[in-house]
Parts: C-alpha cells; structure tokens; sequence
C-alpha cells in the first residue's frame, strides 16, 4: 500500500484528490515547508495544491493577458471572478493599499483540427468540443496568498478537468506536461503535498502501465467504454440523477448498466416520495456545485442575502475552512467550539438582549457529527431554538450521511461534500446544497436561489461522480461494518476502554461520542419499508497518551496515507498537524490533541484491516517503551 511521498492517491490517477504523505515527518515538513518536501510537490487536495494542469493554463493565460509581476487565477463564471475581486480589495483595506485587480473573460475556441486515432468512434462522443469560457482574475504577484485564501475557503475555482478541456482547444505546448508526472517543476507554487522518492524495497511494485501516459480522448473512451460513464453529451441526465439521488426521491436506484434502458436522470425514469424525511423533497431542492466548499460557502451567501445582517455561529468544533468562511464574509462569527447548547443558548440571549429587533444571529452551522471529534449536537433543540429566535439552521451531513443519520428535518438547509463517500473513488470533486421544503423560510430561501444559481459544475466531472455513486448505498454499509469493528478493536485497547497500561487514549466514534444524540437521528430499521438501520460512519479519530506512540502507529500504519476522507480505501492523516499546524494549543483547548489520527476507513476485508490497526498498535506500544 506504500506509496512514495507526494505522488497522487489513489497511484496513477490523473485527477487524485489526496496525495501521499506518508510518515509524521513528511507530514511535519510539509507544514514547515522543508526543501525535501516542497520541492517534490506533484500534487495534492485540489483546494489546497493548484493541478498541475491549472497551473499550466494559468501560465498561458498570465502569459497572453499579463503585465509584469501579475498572478492570476482561474473561475468558471464571471460572478465568481468578482467575488473572488471583491475579496482580495476587501481583506487589502487593512494596510490601507486595496489591491488593483483585473478581470478577463477568455473564450476558447476550438481548433479546426480533428481527432485522430483508434479511439474515435463515430457513434460515441468522447469530449465536448463547445467553447470554453474562462473567467481570469489578474493581481499583483504580491497578492498572491490573500487569493489563494479565496481558492482554498470557497472552492470555486475551476476543475482540472475543465483546465485539461481547454488546454485540448488551444495549441499544443510541449514545454509543459499537464498531467504532472514528467517534467515537473522543481518548486510547488502552493501548499498541500508531495512527491517522488525510489521506493523501498517493502513497497509495493506498481505496474508501468499508467492512466497518465494515455492521451486524453483515450483515457476518456475508456472510463466511458469499461468504466460505465455517460457520455459526455448526457451531462445534464447525469446531474439529474445526481440531484435525485441526493433528494431521495429515486424509487429504485440503478447499481448496473442496463443497456437500453432508464438511466436514473432520465426524464420517465420512475421517482416518488423522498426518503429524507421530509416526503415533499424534490430533486429541484438540490443544487450542485463544485466542491463541497463551495456549497457551505453559498449556504452563507444565500443566509447574508435573505436574513437581516448579524453574525452567525458555528457550533461544534468543524473543519477549518467552515469556520473561516463564516469568519472572513458577512458581520463575523460566535464559535461555540464545544458543541455546547447552553453554550449556544446563551449567545443567543445575549444578542438578543443587544438588540431584540432583529434576530440575533443569520444562521447556526453545524456539521452531523462533526470532523475531527465525531461529535454530534441535539438537533431537536437545535430546531427548537432556530424558531424561537427565527435563524437558518445549516447541517452539513457529510460524515453521517443521509442513508445513516436524517438530519434532514431539523434543517433549513442541508450541505455535504460528494467529494467523499458519495463518490468514494476519490477522482472527482462535488458539493451539494439541499432546501428543506418544510422550512419556516423556504419560500424566500429558493426564490433567491432560483433567481441567483449558476451552474458552473463543469459537465465531465458531473459524469464521473454520477457514474461513482451508482453504488453508493451498498458502499456505505460495507464501510460502516468494518469501521465498527476497527473501532471495537482500538477501543478494547485504549485508556478510555479500560485497557491497562495502554498507549492508545481513546477512540473518538459516534459508537462512544455523544452516542445518545447520534442514536436519536440515527436511521432506525423498518422491515415493512425495507430500511436498514443506520450505522456509525466510516470516520473515526485516535488519541495517544504520547506524541511517540501516535508517530509510531501512523508511521507503522499500512494504508493510503494522506488528506481527504470517504475514501473506498483506507485512508490516514495527523489531523491535527495538518489543518491546525500553527494553532496547535487552541485545537488542543477544544479536544483536538496533537495526538490525533484521522482514519477514514475504507472497503479493505476485515481481517485485514484489523491486521494493520494491532501492527500499528503493537508500533505504538514499543516505541512507548523505549
């Protein structure tokens, strides 16, 4: 499972969503950017690390419509291109210099060339060839970090798919390989991982075949040819099924191909009432996006627009950027980082005590349970509150997922990255916004939606997260059994499970974590109805009494190894070291240790998985001894 550092994972996949950092150490240097880690940099999570392929479009285009000691950056659509403007002036006000930013629009057109070679086939279309639209922002070079904390909190900017499309309609570059595997640049422009050292010889040997080496319409035929995606002109199906699914409302979800028949974004294919909880759900509920980012960041947006401007809360300790979201747009933010509902209640009372004529706050986002304590809120009181003091509750569902939590009831608006285990293959990115019907502010919440929504989730990565999520029901439960029993095993061995003389601390699973309000919106089993019972997820964390027992079980660990979650794989980071390297004593004082690993588990056999886990724990226990 060894893969050298900073390489793609999963290996040999063009698009990769995580990348491989595979020991503490590399982990650490990345963070402390040591040479021997940033200059190796191929890849990384797509928020974080610029595609090499955007990269070199961003080359080109700084080239064509750049001065000198310009940047630029990349967007699907001309309204995020301003936002993106807006904020690199807004957070340059400070120093008193608001940043001269400039917009192009650039249309591409395509060549008078043709295809050529045994991929074409006349009754198949491969890759769209429609013009691509690009919507560049220009700033000084100096800039550069203020945008890049728009790239990273929003996750608007363009896919590398939709930058491999256009690098397809422009003339050839040879001086630049795109894919990134050769000929890659010496340094990394930005952070998020690395690459490339001669394997050892425990590593495992991968074969020299590589997806990389294929041309691109090749590489397409083939994942639509074996691979069972729609082809491209089927775009639009695709993101029906996709909002169907997610909505609930598909009476019987295809697993397979059936040639010649419904797919499930046809217009006839059979549909009724959702299983989400709230049976008036509909498919026009949901809204894409391109990554899961992008939804929570619109969730705010859509807030700031239809309530009275106050601050909103953020209630539990989430993942980063959602706090910085809600921090860096709109009037600020209450971080209630327990999770605490007195905590919230009083935040509440005294706003309102402050000023009784508006709501005190636009919204409360919580995740269900949350990343990296697995922690879940009493959304019933939640909800309670919400309508006494008339604010949005926003739920992002991505860990619990709606085939095992229904969270859907007590939210106004409900998010999830599909970038995880909705899609699972870890090759495309995907976010979701979804109205809750039943919702006191429905009414005026979709009419802005409906009048404002742009589609900029670019259409052949809405075919391969369709074409992943196929099979995401049978996904799930497989991941929640094994998570259960990887879990049962550490915890049998931890501090918090009665294990004497342990060097694991606990186990931090909705099993054992405010399991009472998990349990309460937990999916509950119905024979009648064929429901299963919903399970714990497959994302747990572990804490360590030493930082040298967790650097020796991560270390020691034999799976995938590097950022990202929902992974049909085995997937392990330091949590804590990557997303609060600089912070580390205020992610400490809300209980999340320096000792924490975060293992998204993932389709590997049972016996398997555990193996691995007592290997890691028996590393641990040595290196607690010497």
């Amino acid at each position: 499972m060894a893969v050298p550092l900073g390489l793609g994972v999963p290996p040999f996949t063009p698009h990769a969503i995580s990348v491989s950092l595979p020991t503490w150490r590399d982990n650490v240097g990345y963070e402390e950017s040591e040479k021997r880690v940033v200059d190796v940099q191929v890849s990384g999570y797509p928020r974080f690390f610029i595609h090499l392929s955007i990269r070199k479009l961003e080359r080109l285009c700084g080239q064509k419509f750049g001065t000198k000691n310009e940047n630029c950056m990349l967007f699907p659509s001309q309204k995020i291109a301003d936002q993106c403007r807006s904020f690199l002036q807004a957070r340059s006000l400070s120093s008193g210099a608001p940043i001269p930013a400039r917009l192009i629009h650039f249309s591409i057109i395509p060549e008078d060339k043709q295809n050529q070679g045994p991929c074409v086939n006349e009754d198949i279309t491969l890759l769209s060839s429609a013009p691509a639209s690009l919507h560049i922002v220009l700033f000084p070079e100096e800039a550069a970090p203020i945008a890049k904390q728009f790239w990273q909190h929003t996750g608007l900017g363009i896919s590398s798919r939709l930058a491999e499309h256009c690098l397809d309609l422009l003339p050839a570059d040879q001086t630049f390989v795109p894919n990134g595997l050769q000929n890659t640049p010496r340094k990394a422009l930005n952070k998020h991982y690395s690459a490339r050292k001669p394997p050892s010889p425990t590593e495992v040997t991968l074969p020299r075949t590589r997806v990389e080496d294929l041309s691109l319409d090749h590489s397409v035929y083939l994942e639509e040819r074996y691979g069972r995606n729609l082809p491209i002109s089927s775009a639009s199906a695709a993101k029906r099924a996709l909002r169907r699914r997610i909505s609930g409302v598909l009476v019987r979800d295809m697993t397979s191909d059936s040639p010649g028949g419904l797919s499930a974004g046809d217009q006839n294919y059979p549909i009724g009432p959702s299983s989400r909880g709230v049976q008036s759900t509909s498919e026009n509920d949901v809204f894409l996006f391109q990554t899961g980012m992008a939804a929570i960041w619109n969730a705010h947006q859509l807030g700031l627009a239809v309530r009275p401007s106050r601050k909103s809360v953020c209630l539990g300790f989430t993942y980063t950027d959602t706090l910085k979201v809600l921090e860096k747009w709109g009037p600020g933010c209450h971080f209630v980082g327990d999770g605490s509902m007195d905590g919230l209640e009083k935040v509440l009372e005294e706003e309102f005590q402050r000023d009784s004529t508006t709501p005190p706050i636009v919204a409360a986002f919580t995740e269900f349970p949350s990343n990296p304590l697995l922690q879940s809120v009493d959304l019933a009181r939640l909800r309670a509150l919400a309508d006494k003091y008339d604010f949005l509750v926003v739920i992002d569902e991505t860990l619990g997922n709606f085939l095992n939590v229904e969270v859907f009831p007590f939210a106004d608006v409900v998010v999830n990255s599909l970038t995880k285990i909705f899609s699972g293959d870890a090759n495309v990115m995907g976010g979701s916004l979804c109205l809750n019907p039943q919702g006191r502010h429905y009414a005026e919440l979709k009419a802005h939606i409906d009048a404002n929504y742009e589609d900029t989730y670019f259409d052949e990565d809405a075919l391969y997260l369709e074409r992943n999520s196929r099979d995401f029901r049978r996904r799930v439960k497989i991941i929640d059994a094994k998570t259960e029993a990887v879990c049962d095993f550490l915890r049998s061995k931890s501090a918090a499970g009665g294990a004497s003389s342990p060097v694991v601390k606990d186990v931090l699973y909705p099993k054992y974590v405010t399991r009472e309000n998990y349990d309460r919106y937990r999916i509950k089993r119905d024979a009648a109805q064929g429901i299963e019972e919903g399970g714990f997820g497959g994302l747990f964390s572990v804490t360590f009494t030493s930082i040298a027992a967790a650097v020796a079980f991560f270390d020691a660990l034999s799976c995938y190894k590097g950022p990202s979650l929902g992974t049909n794989f085995t997937l392990a980071c330091p949590y804590t070291i990557l997303a609060h390297y600089a912070e580390l004593d205020w992610a400490a004082s809300y209980g999340v240790e320096t000792t924490l690993v975060r293992v998204s588990v993932g389709m590997e056999e049972t016996d398997v998985l555990l193996a691995c886990f007592e290997e890691a724990c028996e590393a641990a226990e040595a290196a607690a001894r010497r």
